[in-house]
C-alpha cells in the first residue's frame, strides 16, 4: 500500500519498451536528432500553436530555469504559499535567478487568492527602487494540496499578470491529472487563459526521467538555451527523453494514466468518507488525497504495511484536527491498484 508520493511509483511498460529501442545505434545530439525534432513538433500539435520546448530532468529544475528566463535586477516571483517552488526546491529558484526572491501569497486550498496577489504587488512600486522589482506569477496546477484551478479562476490571475505586465508560469508537476480533471486540452488550460511558461511534468506520471519546459511564445525563450546549458540541464543523449514523450504522448498514453491515479484516489477518498476513523481534510480533485486520523491510527496503519506521509497543516486550512490527531497525504498513480485501496480502507474499519 503505497501512498507516499506518485515519484515512487515504476515507469510505465510502453515507456520502458520505447527508451529500450534508443538504447542501440547512434543518433545527434544535444536535442538535433530526429526523434528530438519530431517531439517538439508534437507539441506544437499538443498546444495547437508553435511552442517552444526544452528537455530538463526535474520539475525543480525547469521552475527554477523558468523563472531564470525571465528575471529582472531585483526581481519578486509570487506563488501560493505552500507552492512546490517555495516550500520543497531547497532555494533553486533563487539560486539560478541569481537571487530573485519568492513572495508568498495565501490562499484557500492551494489557490493564489487574486485580491491577496494584487495587495503584495502593490507592495513593489516602480519607483521604490529599494523594494525590489516584481518578476513573474506561478500558479501550480494541480496545486500541492491536490485541488486545481478552474479555468475562470486562472484567467482572473492572469488578468492580473496583464496588468502588472507579468508573465504567468504554470508548474505543471501533475499537468495530466489536472487536465484530465478539468476535461480540458492543454491549449484550453494554458495560452487560452494567459499563460506564457509551463513546467510540463511526466515524471510522476509514468516516465522514468522526463520533463519539458514550455514557452507558448517561442520569443520569450530567446535566452533558454543558454540558461539551460549553463545549469547543467542540456543533455548529450537528449534522445532519451525524446523516447520517453513519444510514448508518453502516443494515443493519449499521458491522459489514460493520469486518469487512473485520478480516479484510485476517488476510490480511496470514497472510503474514507464510509470510515468512522478518518474524515477528508477536504474534496481531493486529483491524485492526492488528505485525511485526518488519529495518531495512533497513524501508527497502526504504518505497522500493517502503509506508506504515506504525515503532513503539515496548510497556512490556510480548512480541515478540523485536534491534539491526538495527524493530517496524512495519500498519493495515488498510475501503478495503484484497487486491492491497495481496498486493503487501506478495510484497514480503517
Amino acid at each position: 500500500m503505497i501512498f507516499a508520493s506518485d515519484n515512487w511509483a515504476g515507469v510505465h511498460q510502453a515507456i520502458s519498451e520505447r527508451l529500450a529501442q534508443e538504447a542501440g545505434g547512434f543518433s545527434v545530439a544535444y536535442g538535433d536528432s530526429q526523434l528530438d525534432k519530431a517531439i517538439e513538433q508534437r507539441f506544437n500539435q499538443l498546444f495547437e500553436k508553435e511552442v517552444a520546448v526544452f528537455f530538463v530532468a526535474t520539475g525543480t529544475a525547469a521552475n527554477a530555469l523558468a523563472l531564470a528566463s525571465v528575471n529582472r535586477p531585483g526581481g519578486v516571483v509570487f506563488c501560493h504559499r505552500e507552492a512546490h517552488m517555495i516550500e520543497d526546491e531547497c532555494g533553486a529558484p533563487e539560486f539560478f535567478t541569481h537571487g530573485a526572491r519568492l513572495v508568498p501569497v495565501d490562499g484557500l486550498l492551494g489557490r493564489i487568492d487574486p485580491v491577496a496577489l494584487e495587495s503584495e504587488i502593490n507592495r513593489f512600486p516602480a519607483d521604490f527602487i529599494h523594494a525590489g522589482q516584481p518578476m513573474a506569477i506561478s500558479i501550480t496546477q494541480s496545486t500541492e494540496i491536490g485541488t486545481v484551478y478552474q479555468p475562470d479562476q486562472i484567467l482572473e490571475i492572469s488578468a492580473i499578470a496583464k496588468r502588472q505586465g507579468l508573465p504567468l508560469h504554470m508548474d505543471g508537476a501533475r499537468f495530466a491529472n489536472a487536465l484530465v480533471a478539468l476535461d480540458l486540452s492543454p491549449a484550453q488550460m494554458t495560452w487560452k487563459l494567459g499563460v506564457d511558461i509551463i513546467s510540463f511534468g511526466a515524471t510522476k506520471n509514468g516516465c522514468w526521467c522526463a520533463e519539458a519546459l514550455v514557452f507558448t511564445n517561442p520569443d520569450m525563450a530567446g535566452d533558454l538555451p543558454y540558461i539551460r546549458k549553463r545549469a547543467a540541464q542540456l543533455f548529450s543523449k537528449t534522445r532519451f527523453i525524446a523516447s520517453q514523450f513519444d510514448a508518453y504522448l502516443n494515443d493519449d498514453l499521458w491522459l489514460e494514466l493520469a486518469a487512473h491515479a485520478n480516479l484510485m484516489a476517488q476510490r480511496l477518498a470514497d472510503g474514507i468518507q464510509q470510515s468512522s476513523q478518518a474524515h477528508l481534510a477536504w474534496k481531493p480533485e486529483t491524485n492526492e488525497v488528505f485525511c485526518v486520523i488519529k495518531q495512533s491510527l497513524s501508527s497502526d496503519l504504518r505497522e500493517q504495511g502503509a506508506v504515506f506521509h504525515e503532513w503539515n497543516l496548510p497556512h490556510t486550512c480548512l480541515a478540523e484536527i485536534s491534539e491526538d490527531e495527524v493530517l496524512i497525504r495519500l498519493v495515488t498513480s498510475f501503478a495503484s491498484e484497487t486491492r491497495q485501496i481496498d486493503r487501506f480502507i478495510e484497514l480503517l474499519k
